[in-house]
This record gives structure tokens, C-alpha cells and sequence, in this order.
């Protein structure tokens, strides 16, 4: 079988193939050529390119290779072609199995507007659409309002619409990025229903009409209407619900002779009463979040759909399906919740998710230290599960599995996924999907706090320090920063290495005990003396000292801290609070003066798809100047404040770099007095 798709989904497709005794075949572009999806296979041959287009969407190389290296089925994984009905037809026509439903069913599902009329001839609770065509808005849009693509899905081309002024650009806008993810800019209009919960049912029919679904799934915590935590069941719907939503995403699937594995979403009102449903969508292939569907039912749900797609009986009815205990799923992604969910991009030096934990948790990931995060695909790193007989305890399992867990390289929303889990709203089950909007405190979540970042810090400190007195041949028999006479003690200033915040520490040595000063040192006044020291006198003990961890104790207070020196000089730092990795501050610094870029520079690797100024332009602040597509996102380019364009660097189609100025400006004063 030739699995088309990369990353941890084509690992984890490859891992149920083998234990069938089915061998494997992947594909791979120039930057994946040495991923840990090509190891995962047994055999991998190159597509080329780098960029999807390049590479994982070309159809007709993996149908050409998968007949060359006699394969009998292609799976599609999720993403690229998984919903791409030509692209089924045609595997199909070279005499090969496609792992997923029909073409037919993926047409008829996978459009939006055809699987809503679907639905509501099925008898499926939902609310009604406005189609839009030949571009013409309608006038009676009642507010607040969804605008969403056809085809396609993971939140591309959706908008939210609150103001009917705002509807025009919505369209145009979801419309624009749908035809970029999909090659169809078709988008329609539907009620929005506010501060909702996003369910979503799992169904897998097989060829001899037998459809079952194997429970449900809350999704509502999301960022760019992309998921990031996912949970079965779901707990903040009723029974009534519960029943329903299952029994419509079934006769759904049985009115159009569905097999295959699929997922059938919709949106409930708050309160998870049965009065409040809405109908969104069929996704026609396997969902990122099933995991957890498998995790409560201890069904695989990919040996089904390879056991469908042979053309067997479902071995399990509806009757032997049963929810048992809770799992919850989160997306680790490489990218910074404080800016805005920022895509990070760059070479992961080091990636442990679980720590000494991992046993406790299912890890499904793509990716390994010395793996380059690239522009041009989805900043998923990994998933992480855990399961227990309460949805509290697969909380408190998985938060402190991410606590113990260590990315570095790229930025990551692991320290915001740590605080989701433990607050207060998210484990009383209060989670629609305005979620992250109304908890802005755990999207700025920066990892340990208190002491427990205190003993990190400290453990960078004095690690340093015996490394430095253990290479001293000459002074390393005396304490450590010995004067003969009495001064001031050593003072050094840490950062953490995704902050701009120093952290100076003041401290002398004596054998295993240490005095700190943590804080900013005095400095002087206008009338010449020092300022107040304000800084936190702490006690410190070296308890166990090795090359890679210290026992150390803080106002007696005893932690453990994992450390490695890097050779850039960083010094990771892990316990059971979290991990942080630290950079000691130059002493001296370069003041030379940096030269001004004079206008937005882009914020990441990416592409052009829109530019909406030219020179000689006058522009407000806040005015979109161009938009860049990165990692299937779009990131619009503002000008910060009144300018006149000077010169636009790039034209549509443009490949930029993260740093590269993309339209210079020139301010305009401001003429008040």
C-alpha cells in the first residue's frame, strides 16, 4: 500500500499496515528527505519540490509510483488528497483501492452546500444556508453570521461575520484562501451560532450497507477555527444530544451508502441542548483528533478502513461500541499563542514529548531532533493523548506529560496547553468555542512561574558554575568568584531564550551552599547614592551535582532539575514544573546602531497572494498593505501608521523570507500643533 501524506499521520497509517502484514510504500519531498515518515516505511521514493504543489499534490507521480513498486491500495491520509474525488477516480481507473468512500460520496459530501441539502433530506438537525452565487451578496444576512468554503476543510476560508459591512470582505477573503487550499473558491453563508461547541460524530461504513459510529467528540477549543484540543465524550451535551447527534450523522451516512471511516461535524449551542443544533460538514477520510475516538472504544480505526477498503464486513455492530473513560487529544504546533499564533519555523534541536511521563501518554509525531520545521506545511508537530476513567484524570495525566515535555528550536504552544488544562473553566467542562478569546491569560502563558522557574534558572546558573570551575586549571580550586577581598558576588544576567526579559542574578559560593540575589542591582541616583535593593535574598544548597542533573535547594525547599549545556552556548533546564531553556546575556554589548528597514517586513517564511497598494499611495495605520501565505495560513501586512508608499518589493506569486522588508514607507507628520 502507497501512503500518500507525510508526517505523524503517515506514520501512524504505516504502524497499522505492518502489523497487518501489509508492506509499505511512501513518497517524500526534498525537505522530508530524511523525515520520520520515510522511515516508518519500507520503502519511500522521492516526488521532488519542495511545496505541496511541488510534491505531495502531484496525483499522477504517486498513482505512477504506486504502480511501479506494485502496490495494490493507496491511502490518502488526511489533508493533500484525502478529499480530492478526481484523484480517487483516477487511483481507482489504474486498477488501484482508495482507501476513503467513493468518488461520488466524496463529491456529494465534501461540497458543503450538497452535503447540508443531504443532511436535511437525512432528517439531520441543522439550521439553513444562503448560497452564494456569481458573486452576488444578499442584503438580508442576519448577523452574526458564517462564512464558510465548500470544499475543503481545517478552518481555511471560514470567517466570522458580526456587521454586515464586514460581509463583502469576508466573502472575498474566504473565497481567495479556499481557492489557494482547495482550488475552489466556492463559499456559502449559515447562522453562526455564538459561543457554541463544536461536535462532531465518528461513522465508518462498510460495502455491505452496515454503517455504525463509534461515539463523539468535543472540538470547541480553537484557534483560526483550527482545532488544538480535542476530547471523547464530549462532556458538555446532553443525553438527548448525544442521541441525536449520532443517530443523524448515521442516517446521513446510510442515505448516500457510505463506507469508509468519516466525520460528521456540528455546531451545538452552549448549553448542549438538543434545541440548538446546526449541521457543518462531512469530512470524507480520517480526522487528526481520532485517537481519542480510539482511545475510548479501543477500536484502530485505521485497520477498519483498511479492512472496508478490502472489501470485508465491519467486524463490530453498533451494539458492541462503548465509551470507556475519557481521552483528550492536544496539537502540539509549532507556533507562539502571545503573537497571535505566530507560525515558528526553524531546525528542532531537541524534542521530547512526555519525558520520563511517555509512558503514560500516546505520542503520535512526524517529527525528531534535527527535523526542520518548513513554511511550507501545517505547524503540527505532534499529538499527545491520554486516557483515564475520568475526563479530570486524563487532564491532570496529560498536563503533567506536556510539563515534562521538551521542544526546542522552534517556539511551541505546549506552556498554553499546560495552562488550558488546569484552569478552572476548561475542567468544569465551559469550553465553546470563544474559549481562547474570553482565557487571553493562558494564551500568554510563559511555562513555570515562581520558584519552580526559580529552580530552573538557578540550575542554569550553578551548572554553568562547576562546568567553568571543573575547566579552570589555574583558579578552579578556589570558590567560585573568590576575592581576597570582601565585595560584591558574581553577577551574571539570564534570559530565557523566546524572551526579551532579563533576569540578573547576584551570588557567591562556599562549597555546596550558595547566597543569590535574584532582581535588578542597585544602581545610582541623581544625588549619588544607590538605590533601594529591592532584590529577593534566597538560600540556596547543591544537594546532588552531576553533568546532567541537580538536586538543588531553595529556602529548603528540594527540586530536581535536568540540565544540558548546548554547544551555542544555551543551557536547557527540565523538571517536573516544566522546561526552559536559558542563554547567559554578553557582557559586553555591540551598541552599534541598527540600520531601520523603513517599512513591515514579513513575519515568516511564505508567499505573496495579495497586494493592495502601490507607490505614491497614501496609507492610515492599520491599512492591509499585502497579505503573505506561511503554513496555511494567511498573515495580512498593516502599515503602522499614516505613510505614503515609497516602493512595493514584491508582486503576487512573490516567495519571501522571515526579515525581508516588504513595502517601504515614508510617515507622513502629522500636522497638529
Amino acid at each position: 500500500m502507497l501512503i500518500a501524506n507525510r508526517g505523524e499521520i503517515a506514520v501512524r497509517i504505516a504502524k497499522t499496515a505492518h502489523a497487518l502484514g501489509i508492506s509499505t510504500v511512501g513518497v517524500y519531498s526534498e525537505p522530508d528527505a530524511d523525515a520520520m515518515h520515510v522511515d516508518a516505511v519500507d520503502v519511500a521514493v522521492a516526488l521532488g519540490g519542495a511545496t505541496p504543489a511541488e510534491s505531495y499534490l502531484r496525483a499522477d507521480a504517486i498513482i505512477e509510483i504506486a504502480l511501479a513498486h506494485g502496490c495494490q491500495a493507496v491511502h490518502p491520509g488526511y489533508g493533500f488528497l484525502a478529499e480530492n474525488a478526481d484523484v480517487a477516480q483516477r487511483v481507482a481507473d489504474a486498477g488501484l483501492i482508495w482507501v476513503g468512500p467513493t468518488p461520488d460520496q466524496i463529491n456529494l459530501l465534501g461540497d458543503k452546500i450538497a452535503a447540508k441539502k443531504a443532511a436535511i433530506a437525512a432528517g439531520v438537525p441543522t439550521a439553513p444556508i444562503i448560497e452564494i452565487t456569481d458573486g452576488q451578496l444578499p442584503s438580508d444576512v442576519p448577523m452574526p453570521a458564517l462564512v464558510k468554503a465548500a470544499a475543503g476543510g481545517g478552518g481555511r476560508g471560514m470567517r466570522i461575520v458580526r456587521t454586515p459591512d464586514e460581509l463583502a470582505d469576508a466573502v472575498a477573503g474566504g473565497s481567495r484562501e479556499a481557492e489557494a487550499s482547495f482550488g475552489d473558491g466556492t463559499v456559502f453563508v449559515e447562522p453562526y451560532i455564538e459561543r457554541a461547541r463544536h461536535v462532531e460524530v465518528q461513522i465508518i461504513g462498510d460495502m455491505h450497507g452496515n454503517v455504525i459510529h463509534l461515539g463523539e467528540r468535543e472540538c470547541s477549543i480553537q484557534r483560526r477555527n483550527q482545532k488544538i484540543i480535542e476530547e471523547s465524550p464530549s462532556a458538555g451535551i446532553t443525553p438527548e444530544t448525544r442521541t441525536a447527534l449520532c443517530d443523524g450523522a448515521v442516517a446521513l451516512a446510510k442515505s448516500v451508502g457510505y463506507h469508509g471511516a468519516g466525520t460528521v461535524e456540528f455546531l451545538v449551542g452552549e448549553d448542549g441542548g438538543v434545541d440548538q443544533i446546526n449541521f457543518l460538514e462531512v469530512n470524507t477520510r480520517l480526522q487528526v483528533e481520532h485517537p481519542v475516538t480510539e482511545a475510548v472504544t479501543g477500536v484502530d480505526l485505521v485497520e477498519l478502513q483498511l479492512r472496508v477498503a478490502a472489501g470485508e464486513e465491519l467486524p463490530i455492530s453498533q451494539e458492541f461500541v462503548a465509551a470507556r473513560g475519557h481521552a483528550i487529544e492536544v496539537r502540539i504546533v509549532a507556533e507562539d499563542p502571545a503573537a497571535g499564533w505566530l507560525p515558528s519555523t526553524g531546525e528542532i534541536t531537541s524534542f521530547d514529548l512526555g519525558g520520563d511521563e511517555a509512558d503514560l501518554v500516546r505520542v503520535d509525531t512526524g517529527f525528531r531532533a534535527g527535523a526542520v520545521v518548513s513554511p511550507d506545511y501545517d505547524s503540527m508537530l505532534a499529538k499527545v493523548i491520554a486516557h483515564a476513567p475520568t475526563r479530570a484524570g486524563a487532564a491532570a495525566k496529560l498536563r503533567r506529560a506536556l510539563r515534562r515535555s521538551e521542544v526546542t528550536g522552534v517556539t511551541t504552544n505546549i506552556p498554553a496547553l499546560v495552562e488550558i488544562l488546569g484552569e478552572r473553566d476548561y475542567l468544569n467542562a465551559k469550553t465553546p468555542t470563544a474559549y481562547l478569546d474570553e482565557h487571553p491569560d493562558v494564551v500568554t502563558a510563559s511555562g513555570p512561574t515562581g520558584d519552580d522557574r526559580l529552580a530552573l534558572l538557578l540550575a542554569a546558573v550553578f551548572a554553568t558554575e562547576r562546568a567553568d570551575r571543573a575547566a579552570d586549571a589555574v583558579t578552579g580550586f578556589a570558590p567560585s568568584g573568590w576575592r581576597n577581598l570582601r565585595t560584591q558576588g558574581q553577577r551574571q544576567v539570564w534570559r530565557a531564550i523566546d524572551s526579551d526579559v532579563d533576569e540578573p542574578v547576584e551570588f557567591t559560593v562556599c562549597l555546596d551552599a550558595a547566597d543569590v540575589l535574584i532582581g535588578p542591582w542597585p544602581t545610582p541616583t541623581d544625588d549619588g547614592t544607590l538605590s533601594a535593593d529591592e532584590r529577593r535574598r534566597v538560600a540556596v544548597r547543591l544537594l546532588h551535582v552531576e553533568p546532567d542533573r541537580i538536586a538543588i535547594e531553595i529556602d529548603g525547599v528540594r527540586r530536581s532539575v535536568d540540565v544540558i549545556s548546548t554547544d551555542d552556548d544555551a543551557v536547557r533546564t527540565r523538571s517536573s514544573a516544566g522546561s526552559i531553556v536559558w542563554q547567559q546575556a554578553p557582557r559586553f554589548v555591540d551598541h552599534d546602531a541598527e540600520v531601520s528597514g523603513g517599512g513591515p517586513i514579513s513575519p515568516l517564511p511564505g508567499t505573496v497572494i495579495a497586494v493592495n497598494v502601490e507607490a505614491g499611495q497614501t496609507v492610515d495605520a492599520g491599512e492591509v498593505l499585502m497579505v503573505v501565505e506561511a503554513m496555511k495560513m494567511e498573515h495580512k501586512i498593516t502599515a503602522p501608521r499614516p505613510s505614503t508608499v515609497t516602493e512595493v518589493h514584491f508582486d503576487v506569486g512573490g516567495r519571501v523570507d522571515q526579515g525581508t522588508l516588504l513595502v517601504s514607507l515614508a510617515p507622513i507628520e502629522s500636522t497638529d500643533d
